[in-house]
């Protein structure tokens, strides 16, 4: 099958034998802008997610200065996760704009799958490129394509214990080869899809927390902004999934 017919592939019903999940993303509002409906049919469910973020997002508005904007997008991001059912938020304190791929990510990254043992871990989109029918379109952002990265490979070295063997002397975190998928949203391939449903006024919700993000992003009301952006997405993943709004991800089972 060619890659555009896989792009015109019904999208498969997201695996929904799991309990615990863990999203790792680059910045807040990443999960806001992609898959925060499904975290909310997801918790409405009664399974668990937990957040991790790489960055404070300290780098992401320009008339505000790297520190009050840290503080500011870090409160802003446990609103909006409060909003889906997620109280669990946790910030790794690498520098926003410059997060570098290599082991010490990854060992971050490793340390937070063990500690919270998920089955599925959600991440951002890790190639060079987003949007776009044919996969091109608008060129990914570095940090978005580090973290995406060192989530796929961290999940395997979270059940290696000869990989970053001082997590378990230093931390006490001893291995966990229970993650069974990385699900990647914002991909220009996704394989799985979930119903947006209900979840998609709470995601609509959950993005608005980010006021002064979105306020330094548009000049368009904030509401119309945040609802055009989501339903276009939902709605543009319903025409691989029986017609039904659905959030769309990128599946590799482990």
């Amino acid at each position: 099958m060619t890659e555009r017919a896989d792009q015109q592939a019904p999208l498969q019903p997201m695996p929904a034998d799991w309990r615990r999940a863990l999203a790792v993303v680059a910045h807040p509002d990443d999960l806001e802008y992609g898959c925060a409906a499904a975290i909310a049919h997801w918790t409405d469910g009664g399974r668990e997610v937990a957040y991790v973020l790489a960055t404070r997002g300290e780098a992401g508005i320009d008339g505000v200065a790297p520190d009050e904007c840290a503080a500011l997008r870090e409160a802003e991001q446990r609103a909006s996760a409060a909003v889906v059912g997620v109280s669990t938020v946790e910030f790794l304190g690498h520098r926003d704009g410059v997060i570098e791929y290599g082991p010490a990510l990854r060992r971050d990254i490793a340390a937070a799958i063990r500690r919270h043992r998920p089955e599925l871990v959600i991440t951002l989109n890790h190639r060079d490129t987003w949007g776009g029918a044919d996969g091109g379109g608008n060129w990914n952002s570095p940090d978005h394509k580090a973290v995406g990265r060192a989530v796929l490979d961290a999940a395997g070295d979270a059940g290696n214990r000869w990989i970053f063997p001082e997590l378990i002397s230093e931390q006490g975190l001893e291995p966990w080869d229970g993650v069974r998928w990385v699900a990647v949203s914002g991909t220009t391939t996704p394989t799985h899809a979930v119903e947006a449903g209900p979840g998609l006024e709470r995601a609509v919700h959950s993005l608005l927390e980010h006021k002064a993000y979105i306020a330094a992003l548009t000049d368009q009301d904030p509401q119309e902004y945040v609802r055009n952006f989501l339903t276009g997405s939902v709605q543009q993943a319903a025409a691989r999934f029986g017609g039904v709004p659905a959030v769309a991800f990128e599946v590799f089972p482990r």
